[in-house]
């Protein structure tokens, strides 16, 4: 990546009003919000540190005055004068050193100074790039997600008795706030292209043969044909003067009438003998008939054009077009005052049972190492493809939020969060200078006399 150390178009071009001495400011100027309350407690907090650091600069150039002006008279004010002179080097030159990061000192553009408003794009860009290659790396939340055994303590809390209830508690937002959100025609217009497409538009006649198929061929249709056949047979057993009455009803006028009284007789007793039979015997002519045909039948639905055809007219019949937007319309309407009046009644069965179900799994995962074992490894591996396949992405939120900020607002924001320990440089500075200023010419004097 190429490095401009100019200026961007987006960065406001640096101020060059007077220099203001940096004690007399009563507050920083943050442009385009007003400070927090926690901000303005920071900012409280550097201005003191500014003005401590200011402070000791002024005492130690009264101190140099003062001891220069007398040294003639009291040598001893030499190893004093020095002292002092070490010091303003020191804080003028930490002093310097810390208002170079942020804006030109005294409004000079001295090379290599305002670093952070001329080069707050590079910075976000650099610091995007260290939290991708540092932070967002796939083994790096992988190992971080183990250690923590997030499996366990969602367990834990699952499990508690306010845990349960929160998830509900929940999940009814999310179900009423989702209702809420889609409209009934649109969702019943989804509802019914998905019956259009997966039920009407499909041919029904093959793939119902193929499953009638299967079904006649493993005789899962024999229970039927018996209780068919058994209820058959009761029936003739108790209508004995029905199934006379039948055949004297049919008779010619001129047949008398115990004659048909006889016949009626015989025909009923051959006709429940028939049935009994058909009902002992597993292998009757009937029920072979009765499969041969019901076969054929399925046969016929997946191969014989006549067939498929009649089954399509009978599709169109039961489903035409009123009666699918109908069964949409029934589908969601039920669906929806389900739910609904499920989430809004704490006690009601499907809120009950779905704590329960909260509360087991979460027990299950502090109790069941292999569960929770397997829930972690899910977690890290989601995350850690999240992470390798939108690293760049995640990073790149840094570096275009901190591109979209004005330069002069983002050096103050960041002196604003780390001032007030960059002024502790200044007063180091002044302390350090001062021994060191008093070191040297210690030592020079002891040399040279």
């Amino acid at each position: 990546m190429q490095v401009n150390s100019e200026p961007t178009a987006r960065e406001s071009p640096p101020r060059t009003a007077p220099p203001v001495p940096e004690g007399a400011k009563t507050r920083p100027a943050v442009v385009g919000h007003q400070l927090s309350a926690g901000d303005a407690e920071k900012a409280a907090a550097l201005r003191k540190m500014k003005m401590l650091a200011l402070g000791l600069l002024i005492a130690m150039a009264v101190v140099f005055v003062f001891a220069f002006a007398l040294q003639e008279e009291y040598p001893w004010l030499q190893y004093i004068r020095a002292a002092a002179e070490g010091g303003m080097v020191g804080a003028l030159a930490d002093w310097f050193a810390v208002t170079a990061l942020f804006k030109y000192p005294m409004g000079i553009k001295i090379p290599h100074t305002a670093i952070i408003p001329r080069r707050k794009d590079q910075i976000g860009a650099s610091l995007g790039e260290f939290v991708e290659t540092n932070f967002l790396s796939e083994q790096v939340v992988q190992d971080k997600l183990a250690s923590v055994n997030i499996a366990r303590r969602a367990g834990e809390w699952l499990s508690a008795p306010g845990g349960a209830d929160r998830v509900a508690k929940e999940g009814a937002a999310v179900i009423r706030g989702a209702f809420k959100v889609l409209n009934d025609d649109d969702v019943q217009a989804v509802i019914e292209g998905m019956v259009r497409k997966h039920l009407l538009t499909p041919p029904w006649g093959p793939p119902v043969g193929r499953l009638a198929e299967r079904i006649f061929h493993d005789g899962h249709h024999h229970t039927l044909v018996d209780l068919l056949v058994d209820r058959a047979a009761d029936w003739v057993d108790e209508n004995h003067e029905t199934v006379s009455r039948l055949v004297s009803d049919r008779s010619p006028t001129w047949v008398p009438q115990f004659v048909d009284g006889l016949v009626g007789d015989k025909v009923y007793v051959e006709i429940l003998k028939f049935a009994r039979a058909v009902q002992s015997d597993p292998n009757h002519q009937v029920r072979q008939q009765i499969d041969k045909y019901l076969n054929d039948l399925a046969q016929d639905l997946q191969h014989d054009p006549k067939m498929i055809a009649r089954a399509e007219d009978v599709k169109a019949q039961v489903l035409g077009d009123p009666e699918v937007r109908e069964l949409a319309s029934r589908t969601w309407g039920t669906v929806k005052n389900a739910l609904l009046g499920a989430v809004d009644d704490p006690d009601s069965e499907l809120t009950v049972k779905f704590k329960a179900a909260v509360r087991d799994f979460g027990s299950r995962l502090v109790n069941d190492p292999e569960l929770a074992g397997k829930v972690n490894t899910w977690i890290g591996d989601a995350a850690g493809y999240l992470v390798k396949t939108y690293r760049s992405d995640i990073a790149g939120v840094i570096t275009d939020t901190v591109a979209r900020w004005d330069a002069e607002e983002t050096s103050q924001k960041i002196e604003l969060q780390v001032g007030k320990d960059l002024q502790f440089i200044r007063i180091n500075g002044t302390v350090v200078g001062s021994l060191a200023g008093l070191l040297i010419f210690t030592v020079a004097h002891l040399i040279f006399g």
